[in-house]
Formats: structure tokens, C-alpha cells, sequence
């Protein structure tokens, strides 16, 4: 918390919710927010006009305060007061009599830590200040949007004491918080080099574009995605459906692109190949390679860097060495296991998927039909004759299967999988898949079925719903306890992450005659980046309108779909020009 002291009054800065109690109230002196490259808050109190500046250096643990007094009549005090928690992420701390509340004296400042296991949290200032120690909890600080999604909901934090110093009339002072000791003299400096090397947001292009540079972390010369903030971590599928726009499409960042797909391949060989749950990640790993292979112009170079990783999954799914997964003598991939969900709808319910879609499903041999396609054809062209003889017999067999299973009587659309009971025809967005690829075993008019059926009953302004709202199954609201939004989950939330897909879809069928409205579905989200998460998009929205934002506040894949989108746009852009 801030606080300004003149003549011995104090004006609080802070704000905090007990239930329905606001105390402090600091958000009334407010006036005027700017988030450019920073955040930047005004406060006009008492005479005095104040500015908080508040700025994360780039790829590296340390955070700086910037505060500056705009304007005085008076001499003025700043007191700034730590409040401490010491906890992961997804926790909450309470009073613990066991927690270690002694600081250590350093530069210009103190260092905490609370608990053993935990990185030392180093405070320091650019000026001289005097430091008071006041131990105190402050209990039952509740966080309204936790209790809204029916959890666990208050805190107790730990301030430790206070920061006292004089501020001066156009004096900026500079609070530091680190996990090591920094050098306060070069506090100045080292703000302004970080500032001037970030971006404006000063569009909704710049704001996507920024947002996706903050999801790749770079550690020892590893790159690796995040899906989401603030509480999703990596994973295999989202590093791979989302890596290309995040980095080829964003920053034109072939750099980082070749790091995290490395790190990936490297690291989780053996999941890739042999024992990934997700039946339909290693398939993606094809797609990846491809869009890499069509933006670089380097088809050859990478097929044979990635030639015996792709052959060796094709060859797990075809001997069956995956276990859950194996491909039938029709070519199809049938992937069955009791009580768990094999693909990315993988939403539970007192440990039962919600939908589990056991049997063919349509995206995983989708995926199937694309990676057999793209290998067979780059073998043909560095002369494998004998991979492309084996493999096109499996491709021809698949191609014919694919539609006698998945087409729906009498329907322009696909079922959704066939299981032991066969088909499941319920209209979700998996069928898309078979349309956006570079390869599909679907003709033009049946494409054209499958993409008119999506967007009757799929389609809205915030993405792709997840199911029809005809279904009897449908939750148009994502909303409630765990329970609840977990039930939701894929049952008609509407996802942004799909919607690049459709929009890739369309330009394969329809061309340039798609740009306006291709042009329209990325325009109306432009709004939504100073809505729920300033400058980036959220992970799902409801299927019903107004299609309000849920889930994490910045999510991976919808920046890197709507990226990908532009890019798609500028591509038909240019051929158009």
C-alpha cells in the first residue's frame, strides 16, 4: 500500500475487500489509467497529484514501482507498506505462527523470507529510507472473483513493517522487489533501458503481438509456452497447435520457434512417440512442422531434420504400440480407454469424462489423414519409394473410410466420433479439422456441408461453441462452482482458439471471396483487449450472448489464433493486390 503524509494527514492509496467492506478506499483519488508499455496510475489528492508506474523487467525475476510527484504545495512524506504471502500460486496463506517474520537489513532496503523452500524476496529503493518494523496480519482479505468462482475465497497477508522517505515536487523514487540484491544506484538506468526496449500498445495488433511474446519463457537457452495466465502451465498440445502463431505469425520469431520445438521434440521423445495419453498430440507435432515448412520455404531442409521422429510416430500408431490407440484394418484410429478422455476434451466430473468419445473421433483421424499425407508426399519427393508404397496403400484406405464413417445420413455434417454403439452425432467443432488441413479425405462439397453446418449452429462473435445450442446437452453460460464450469467446459462454451481453423477453412473453399468476412470475425474482438485482460484475450467465452469472457484472463491460444488469422487475412491481402 501507499500512502501520502502531509501536515501530519494521511491519504491511502491502497484498496482492499473484506466481504462487503472496502477499507482502504484508495481507488476514489484515481484520475486517470494509461496502459501503453507500462501501467501508469494518477492519483489527485489533497493538492497533491501523484504517479505510480508499475513495470516487470524484461525475461528475468525483478519488478519495479516508479513513483512521482507530479505535483505539491506542501512537503510531502511517501510511505510504502509490503504486504507479504510467500505461497503458490493456486494457494492461499493464513496467520501461521510458524512463519519467519524477520527481515534482513541490505542496500537500501530489506530481504524476507517467510518459509523454508522458498527464494529470498529482496525490497530496495534508490533513496535512503527509514524502515519501521511493525509486524501485523491483516486478516480475511477476500478476493471477489475467487469467491464468484466458489472458491476458497480470503487471506491473510503479512506486512512486515513500513518504507518511510521525503518526496520532492518532480522527484521520482524507485521501489525494487527482486529475488537477489540489486544495485539501487543503477535503479534509474535499468528502468529506462527496460522501458525503451518494450512496445507501445498502441493497436490491437500490437497489443496481440505483445501479449504473445509474454506466453514463451526463456530459461538456459530453452524456450517453452505458457498456455495461460494466471494459472496455466505448459503443455504438449497447446505448445504445438499454438507455437506457430505465437511466434512465426506474432513477431516473426523463427528464433524462439526453433527453440521451443526442439526443447519439445528432445524432451518428450518418448511421450511423442510411444506413451502420450492424448491420442491426437503426436499427430499435431505434423501440423506444427508443416506450417514451419510453408513459411520458411524450407519444405526439404525440414522434412529431413524431422523425417525419422514423424516416421517413428506413424509407425507407433500403426503397430499398435501406443496401448490406448491403434489403427483398424479400414486405416482408421480407434483410441479407447475406460474413464478417460483421450483428446483435448478432456473436462472430468467426479472422475468420469464429460466426454470421453471413445471410438474413431473425427479430428484424430483428421490428423491421422494429414501427417500420413504430408510424409508420404515429402518421401515421394527425397526418394523413399518405399515408405511412400506402404503408406499410400494405409492413405487410400483411410481416404475411403474417413466419410463412410464420419458422414451423417441425410446431413451435410460429420459426426463428432463412432463409438462401440456407433455414430455420435452431436454438432461439435472436431469436424472442422477435416476441412482445414493441408491434406483431408473430404471432397469440396463435403467440406462446403461440414463449414455451413458450423457456422449455422457453431459460429459466434467470440469464437467457436464447443456444441450445438440444439443439443439437449448444451450450457450456454460458463459460470458457477467447479462443477458447474467443468460441465461447461466443452458442452457450448465458444473458444477463440478454433476459430482460425474455420477461418483457414473458408479460404481453402471460398478464396479471396472470404475477406471481408474474415476480416470482420478477427475486428470484432478488438474491443475485448481492453475489457477482461487489458491487452491480451481470455481462454472461453459463453455460447450464449452477450458471450461474456471466463476462464484464464489471457490465454495463449486465443492470441495465437487470432494472430494466425491476420496473417491468413494479409496473405489473401496480397494475392488480392
Amino acid at each position: 500500500d501507499e500512502t501520502l503524509i502531509q501536515h501530519g494527514k494521511e491519504f491511502n492509496l491502497g484498496i482492499h475487500c473484506y466481504g462487503e467492506v472496502y477499507e482502504l478506499r484508495g481507488h476514489k483519488y484515481i484520475t486517470s489509467l494509461e496502459v501503453d508499455k507500462v501501467v501508469a496510475v494518477t492519483y489527485t489528492v489533497g493538492g497533491m497529484v501523484f504517479r505510480k508506474v508499475m513495470m516487470l523487467c524484461n525475461r528475468e525475476e525483478h519488478m519495479f514501482i516508479s513513483y512521482t510527484l507530479l505535483d505539491a504545495h506542501s512537503p510531502t512524506t511517501l510511505r510504502l507498506k509490503p504486504f507479504l504471502a510467500f505461497r503458490h500460486i493456486h494457494a492461499l496463506s493464513k496467520a501461521n505462527p510458524e512463519a519467519d517474520t524477520k527481515s534482513t537489513q541490505i542496500k537500501n532496503g530489506r530481504s524476507f523470507c517467510m518459509y523454508p523452500g522458498f527464494p529470498r524476496l529482496h525490497l530496495q529503493l534508490n533513496v535512503n529510507s527509514e524502515y519501521v518494523s511493525n509486524p501485523d496480519w491483516y486478516y480475511n482479505i477476500e478476493y471477489k472473483e475467487e469467491s464468484r468462482r466458489v472458491y476458497e475465497s480470503r487471506e491473510d497477508l503479512f506486512v512486515p513493517g513500513f518504507f518511510e522517505m521525503p518526496i520532492k515536487k518532480g522527484q521520482t523514487i524507485f521501489f525494487s522487489a527482486s529475488l537477489k540484491e540489486e544495485n539501487p544506484s543503477g535503479f534509474k538506468s535499468k528502468f529506462e533501458r527496460n522501458l525503451s526496449a518494450k512496445n507501445h500498445r498502441d493497436s490491437f495488433l500490437s497489443c496481440l503481438k505483445i501479449s504473445a511474446d509474454q506466453f514463451l519463457t526463456h530459461r538456459a537457452g530453452k524456450t517453452t509456452v505458457y498456455a495461460g495466465y494466471p494459472w496455466l502451465e505448459h503443455n504438449l498440445r497447446d505448445t504445438l497447435v499454438f507455437l506457430p502463431g505465437l511466434t512465426l505469425c506474432a513477431n516473426r520469431d523463427v528464433k524462439s520457434f526453433n527453440s521451443a520445438l526442439e526443447q519439445l521434440t528432445t524432451a518428450h521423445k518418448e511421450q511423442l512417440v510411444y506413451n502420450s495419453s492424448k491420442v491426437d498430440v503426436p499427430l499435431w507435432l505434423f501440423w506444427t512442422i508443416q506450417q514451419y515448412a510453408k513459411y520458411t520455404g524450407e519444405d526439404l531442409k525440414t522434412w529431413k531434420k524431422y523425417r525419422n521422429l514423424l516416421k517413428e510416430i506413424l509407425f507407433s500408431y500403426k503397430q499398435g504400440q501406443r496401448g490406448n490407440v491403434s489403427m483398424h484394418e479400414n486405416g482408421l484410429l480407434w483410441a479407447e480407454q475406460r474413464n478417460v478422455a483421450l483428446t483435448w476434451m478432456d473436462a472430468y466430473a467426479y472422475g468420469t469424462p464429460i466426454t470421453e468419445r471413445a471410438g474413431y473421433q473425427v479430428e484424430v483421424n483428421a490428423l491421422w489423414y494429414n501427417a500420413i499425407s504430408y510424409c508420404v508426399e515429402m518421401s515421394g519427393i527425397s526418394g523413399d519409394n518405399a515408405f511412400v508404397a506402404e503408406w499410400t496403400q494405409v492413405l487410400e484406405k483411410l481416404r475411403k473410410n474417413f466419410t463412410r464413417a464420419f458422414k451423417v445420413e441425410e446431413q451435410e455434417y460429420l459426426a463428432d466420433y463412432v463409438g462401440p454403439e456407433g455414430q455420435n452425432k452431436s454438432v461439435r467443432p472436431n469436424q472442422l479439422f477435416a476441412c482445414s488441413f493441408d491434406y483431408s479425405p473430404l471432397n469440396d462439397e463435403e467440406k462446403a456441408g461440414v463449414l455451413h453446418t458450423i457456422k449455422k449452429e457453431l459460429l459466434t462473435t467470440r469464437g467457436i461453441r464447443t456444441l450445438s445450442p440444439k443439443n439437449p446437452l448444451y450450457k450456454g453460460e460458463y459460470d458457477g462452482d467447479q462443477l458447474s464450469r467443468d460441465t461447461a467446459y466443452h458442452q457450448g462454451t465458444a473458444r477463440v482458439w478454433l476459430l482460425s481453423f474455420y477461418i483457414d477453412a473458408m479460404f481453402r473453399l471460398h478464396g479471396k471471396a472470404f475477406l471481408s468476412k474474415a476480416k470482420a470475425l478477427v475486428e470484432a474482438f478488438e474491443e475485448e483487449v481492453s475489457l477482461h485482460c487489458i491487452g491480451s484475450v481470455s481462454e472461453v467465452f459463453d455460447g450464449d450472448p452477450p458471450h461474456q469472457p471466463h476462464g484464464a484472463t489471457s490465454y495463449s491460444g486465443s492470441v495465437a489464433a487470432l494472430l494466425r488469422s491476420i496473417r491468413l487475412i494479409e496473405n489473401y491481402m496480397e494475392d488480392k493486390a
